[in-house]
């Protein structure tokens, strides 16, 4: 005889108690959703959009594309033509568009564009669309008489690739890359800035990541072994910086660390240097590194305290009681533990580090300047899409740190509090 059916069960309404509870997750699903689509939707706002925004400007840029439309359906005709030995038809639609550029005022947006991979050639352009109206076949012959640098293979290479609106060259450009008569190259010894202070912003900003380390450790450890009372009133000095503006602590570097300043005159009242000799800190590297340093040094000090205040101390004494020294306690029991805190300290300061503006244009000088002063340069006074090329550049070497780490280490061996 077969085995009678299970009963169903129900709810008190009659419903299918599966059912139900299925029901009820739904609902709890969707007002957690609405709880946290504010959060959502602001993140996307300033965080995604922007970044989406920052990748696309990068390779985008129509400001030749849209002022020279008869060479750049040219260009999309003839897509084998020699930059060295352009055709009559190549110069006759040049010359269509630059004296429709002389009509519609945007020979200088034009111009901008060239001159972003082949430098000087704004003023070609204006002189160029000026004498445009008044040329005659062979065009030529007659633009080359107006200058001879419109026979540039360069200038025609880099007419070329702006007739695309997307292009890679603002990537070849942020690489110290060249456009010369034959194409790409690498640039002169004097050219190559933007990989060198790519190099010299992860390089400071490990120097200033080490440093902080060393200076936070202890400091961390104090905190986390002193009693409550003691301990609460000196995380409040640490915590004092996070309610100082970061403008007037950087203001206040300045008027310690410059020549008049407040360290050079002790030195010289105990007579350690004389007053010719006043060191020179501020507007360098060093005055970038002691104010950078000092703004970013709570962000090591916080996750290592994190961990080492749950730390139990008989660990320690278990060890010294079996015969381990200081120094092998430290070493083998106590510093292990605290290598969450230090990972998480270490990757937040130096990505903090390598993102700084403020700090080193303020009181770096020439000499302390940093790829994202490099950034703001170009965003506000010279070319966007330039300056997006390098903050991208700059993300995907962070992606790629993270990456490294996750590997070599584990992000989910983090830990910030």
């Amino acid at each position: 005889m077969a085995d009678a059916a299970e009963p169903l069960l129900t709810t008190a309404d009659g419903r299918p108690l599966r059912a139900a509870l299925t029901a009820a997750q739904s609902r709890a699903k969707r007002r957690a959703f609405l709880l946290v689509l504010p959060l959502l939707l602001f993140v996307l706002l300033t965080f995604l959009v922007p970044i989406i925004y920052m990748l696309m400007r990068s390779a985008e840029h129509d400001g030749f594309a849209a002022s020279a439309p008869a060479l750049v359906e040219w260009f999309g005709a003839n897509p084998g033509f020699d930059p060295a030995n352009p055709p009559e038809a190549a110069y006759a639609a040049l010359v269509q568009d630059l004296a429709r550029m002389q009509v519609e005022k945007t020979t200088g947006m034009a111009g901008t564009r060239i001159n972003y991979s082949v430098p000087g050639t704004i003023s070609l352009f204006k002189k160029g669309a000026r004498e445009a109206a008044d040329l005659t076949p062979p065009y030529k012959e007659a633009l080359l008489a107006v200058d001879a640098d419109w026979g540039k293979p360069a200038l025609w290479r880099g007419m070329l690739s702006a007739s695309d609106v997307y292009t890679p060259e603002f990537y070849l450009v942020a690489s110290d890359m060249k456009l010369t008569d034959d194409g790409w190259a690498r640039g002169q010894d004097n050219e190559r800035i933007y990989l060198y202070l790519f190099g010299k912003t992860f390089l400071i900003s490990a120097l200033i990541t080490v440093i902080c380390l060393l200076l936070a450790f202890p400091v961390a450890h104090l905190l986390a072994t002193l009693p409550m009372s003691k301990s609460a009133l000196l995380m409040i000095l640490v915590l004092l910086p996070f309610w100082t503006s970061l403008l007037v602590r950087t203001t206040a570097w300045i008027v310690l660390l410059q020549e008049q300043g407040v360290v050079n005159n002790l030195l010289v009242s105990v007579g350690l240097i004389d007053d010719d000799g006043r060191l020179s800190m501020m507007y360098n590297m060093t005055g970038t590194i002691v104010a950078m340093t000092h703004v970013l040094l709570p962000f090591m000090i916080l996750p290592l305290y994190s961990v080492m205040r749950v730390i139990p101390p008989s660990y320690a004494r278990a060890a010294r009681s079996l015969g381990a020294t200081s120094w092998t306690t430290f070493r083998r029991v106590y510093l292990p533990q605290t290598l969450p805190g230090i990972a998480a300290g270490s990757l937040l300061v130096f990505i903090l580090a390598v993102g700084y503006y403020i700090t080193p244009a303020l009181v770096g000088g020439a000499d302390g300047q940093l790829i994202s002063n490099l950034i703001s340069f170009h965003m506000t006074k010279s070319n966007w899409s330039l300056a997006a090329a390098i903050a991208a550049m700059l993300l995907a070497a962070i992606l790629l740190l993270y990456w490294v780490y996750d590997r070599l280490i584990g992000i989910d061996r983090l830990k910030f509090g």
